[in-house]
C-alpha cells in the first residue's frame, strides 16, 4: 500500500474545485443558519438553480459568461424570494421543510422528460463552458501537476472563496451583521427594539443562496456537465457537515469543514482499496468500501458532536447561549 501516493491524492482533493465549491455553499448555510439561525436543508437546490441558469443560458441563447454569471445570481434570489416570503414569518422548522421539498422539485423539474430540449433531462446539459475558458490567463503546461484548465479552475474556485469569505467577515462586523446574530439569540427582542426581522432574514436567505449559486457554477464548470442527480438531498447534508465539522459561526469553520470532509473521504477510500489489495480485508469489495467510508465519516460527525459540538473553529460559549 502507497501511502505516498494515498497522502497526494488527498492533498490534491483538498484544494480541488469541487472542494472549493463545497465550501463557497457551506459559507452560504453559516449566512443562514451560523449567523441567522435559518433552517435551509435546500442549498443543493440553489446550486442546481445557479448551474443550470447559467447552462441554459450560455447554450440556449449564447450569453457570454458574465451575463450567465448575472443570470445565475438573478435566479437564485427569485428562488430565495419564492421561499421565503410565505415562510419567514413563521417558525424555523417550516423554511427546513420548504426548502427540503424546493430543491427535490427542483431536481425532479429539470428531470422531466417534456423538457429534455430545455433541461437535458436526467443526461443534463453539457458544453458551455467555451466561453469561460477565453478568460484563462495562464499558458498551456504544467502547473504545480495540473494542467493549464485545471490550474484556472483551481484559482477561480478559491479565489472567490476567499473574496466572498472576507465578504462575509465584514458583513458580520458590521451593525447589519450584529442584527443578525441578535435574531439568531432572540428574535422578539430584537423586533422590541423596532427592527424589521423578516426584512433582516429575508436578506440572508438571499445572501446565502447567492452563494450557493456560485457554489453551483464552481461545481458545474470543471466538469462541463450539469446533470439533476449531482443535486440530490444527499448534496445538502454533505454541506452541513462541512459546516458542523468546521464551526457554524465562523468564516473559516466551513472552508476548513469542506477541506478535512474531502480530505476523509479520500484517506479512508484509499486506505480501504489498499487494505482490500493485500487481503486485509477480503469480505470486502471496492464498491462496499465506497459505501463504508460515509459509514466512518458518519461517525467521525456523531464522535465530534459528542466531543466538541461546537466544531473545529466554533465558539462554545455562543453555541451554549444559543
Amino acid at each position: 500500500m502507497d501511502f505516498g501516493l494515498i497522502f497526494n491524492e488527498a492533498i490534491g482533493e483538498m484544494v480541488s474545485p469541487t472542494t472549493a465549491a463545497y465550501a463557497l455553499a457551506a459559507l452560504g448555510l453559516a449566512v443562514h443558519f451560523g449567523y441567522s439561525g435559518l433552517l435551509n436543508f435546500g442549498q443543493a437546490g440553489f446550486m442546481a438553480v445557479g448551474s443550470y441558469a447559467f447552462a441554459m443560458s450560455t447554450i440556449h441563447f449564447g450569453v457570454p459568461w458574465w451575463l450567465g454569471f448575472l443570470l445565475a445570481i438573478a435566479c437564485s434570489v427569485a428562488f430565495a424570494l419564492i421561499l421565503g416570503i410565505p415562510t419567514l414569518r413563521l417558525r424555523a422548522d417550516y423554511l427546513a421543510i420548504v426548502t427540503i421539498a424546493a430543491a427535490e422539485i427542483i431536481r425532479y423539474i429539470v428531470t422531466t422528460n417534456s423538457l429534455t430540449d430545455v433541461t437535458g433531462s436526467a443526461n443534463g446539459l453539457a458544453g458551455f463552458r467555451q466561453d469561460f475558458l477565453r478568460l484563462n490567463p495562464f499558458p498551456p503546461g504544467n502547473y504545480l501537476g495540473y494542467s493549464s484548465p485545471d490550474f484556472f479552475y483551481r484559482v477561480f474556485g478559491w479565489g472567490l472563496v476567499i473574496v466572498l469569505g472576507i465578504v462575509v467577515w465584514l458583513l458580520m462586523r458590521s451593525p447589519w451583521g450584529r442584527v443578525l446574530k441578535g435574531i439568531r439569540e432572540d428574535e422578539l427582542a430584537v423586533r422590541s427594539l423596532g427592527k424589521n426581522v423578516y426584512a433582516y432574514k429575508m436578506q440572508a436567505l438571499v445572501i446565502g443562496g447567492i452563494f450557493g449559486a456560485l457554489a453551483g457554477l464552481v461545481f458545474t464548470l470543471p466538469r462541463d456537465v450539469v446533470q439533476p442527480a449531482n443535486y440530490g438531498t444527499e448534496l445538502t447534508f454533505f454541506l452541513w457537515t462541512c459546516l458542523l465539522l468546521g464551526g457554524m459561526s465562523t468564516v473559516l469553520g466551513p472552508v476548513v469543514g469542506a477541506m478535512l470532509f474531502w480530505i476523509v473521504l479520500s484517506l479512508t477510500q484509499n486506505v480501504l482499496f489498499g487494505l482490500i489489495q493485500i487481503g486485509v480485508l477480503p469480505w470486502l469489495n471496492p464498491s462496499q468500501a465506497g459505501q463504508l467510508r460515509y459509514i466512518l465519516v458518519g461517525v467521525a460527525l456523531m464522535l465530534l458532536m459528542i466531543f466538541r459540538p461546537q466544531g473545529v473553529f466554533g465558539n462554545k460559549k455562543e453555541l451554549a447561549f444559543s
